[in-house]
């Protein structure tokens, strides 16, 4: 038996008891830096809406299925079961979730932090932990985890909002707990626009809240938010994000959500920042405007309605080609990788990226290189 057969006869021994060698296998498990199993891709709205809008027809939000959500699938984590693990990052999960005029969606809870960003219609509203919180276009909505919460529709047109949650991570981990509340709907137990009235001004803190661990304010409204980026626009962009707000918990000054970023970010007209790169993903979704984002050397074309995602350490710069502003929503798993101080980031040498080529829609027979 030569050298080489008798090594690889010691592999086979190895793996057939569920060892490994880690002479043979460290440049594949410590990277020299990241490589992430996601990879960059593009969903277009008016496709998403129609899949969206037809789950419609098909099924109710009812006890089991708990919410009628179309989630956005990487191709990179395709080979994941069960369904991907719900994975647009390597950490977050995303969908359009749809309720329809009359409709209940029954009240649970879970230990995945949830936030919402509402995308078209009015009329609906979620109830957490007893709090009725209205939903409009462009809110920014979070439910900590741990929290009951349902949602309700007593407006005339279809509700449509993307829910992002740390699913992929909690499965990874092992972690996931899940509770149905006893009954369909819980109660109302908190007046109107309870969060909304505590937290009425930035940077002051009901002395109750003092303690608070999670995040009190259910609700920031589109109008706050629209109005802060109208003021920052008044002063010198960032060469990276433009002009761009955090949603943060204003009891802890931290990330609205424990484990999920956010924030709303503004591109003037014929705007283009710089790329950089960092160690957090982040899921992009047009609000408003059209451009296109450049990722690792290709041109994501975007318009309103359209969500995208970055992977981690990916060359990123964003373009505003419309003839208005552009809003795009974005979030992230920045606060888990600070942390863990993991996150790093870096500027590109040359300030933009060459582009090489466009982004093409894969289908289910396309083999990732």
């Amino acid at each position: 038996m030569t050298y080489e057969e008798r090594l690889n006869e010691y592999y086979d021994r190895l793996k057939s008891r569920n060892l490994g060698p880690l002479w043979n296998s460290i440049g594949s498990i410590m990277t020299k830096e990241p490589k992430p199993r996601v990879i960059p891709y593009l969903w277009k709205w008016d496709e998403v809406k129609n899949f969206v809008m037809e789950s419609g027809e098909l099924v109710t939000p009812d006890r089991g299925g708990e919410r009628r959500v179309v989630f956005f699938s990487n191709p990179g984590a395709r080979d994941l079961e069960p369904w991907g693990w719900g994975s647009l990052t390597q950490t977050l999960y995303a969908g359009i979730q749809l309720l329809l005029p009359g409709e209940k969606a029954p009240s649970h809870r879970h230990n995945q932090s949830a936030i919402r960003f509402i995308v078209q219609g009015s009329g609906a509203y979620t109830i957490v932990e007893g709090e009725r919180v209205y939903m409009e276009e462009g809110d920014f909505l979070i439910t900590p985890a741990g929290l009951w919460h349902d949602h309700v529709h007593s407006g005339g047109e279809p509700m449509l909002w993307l829910d992002c949650l740390d699913i992929p991570m909690l499965y990874q981990l092992g972690a996931m707990f899940f509770e149905h509340y006893p009954d369909f709907n819980q109660p109302v137990t908190k007046p109107d626009n309870y969060s909304v009235l505590r937290y009425s001004a930035s940077g002051l803190r009901p002395v109750q809240d003092h303690q608070n661990h999670y995040a009190p304010q259910a609700v920031f409204k589109w109008k706050q938010t629209k109005q802060a980026l109208e003021n920052l626009a008044k002063l010198e962009a960032d060469p990276f994000d433009a002009y761009a707000v955090e949603f943060i918990n204003p009891a802890t000054g931290k990330a609205a959500a424990n484990t999920i970023g956010a924030m709303m970010q503004f591109l003037p007209e014929g705007h283009a920042t710089w790329a950089h790169r960092h160690v957090h993903s982040a899921i992009y979704h047009v609000f408003d405007g059209e451009g296109y984002t450049v990722i690792n050397g290709v041109k994501f074309s975007w318009k309103k309605g359209d969500t995208f995602v970055i992977p981690n350490w990916a060359w990123h710069e964003h373009v505003n080609t419309g003839s208005q502003g552009a809003y795009l929503f974005s979030t992230n798993d920045l606060p888990v990788m600070e942390a863990l101080h993991l996150d790093k980031t870096e500027a590109h040498p040359e300030k933009r990226q060459v582009i090489t080529d466009e982004f093409k829609v894969l289908s289910d027979s396309d083999v990732l290189a």
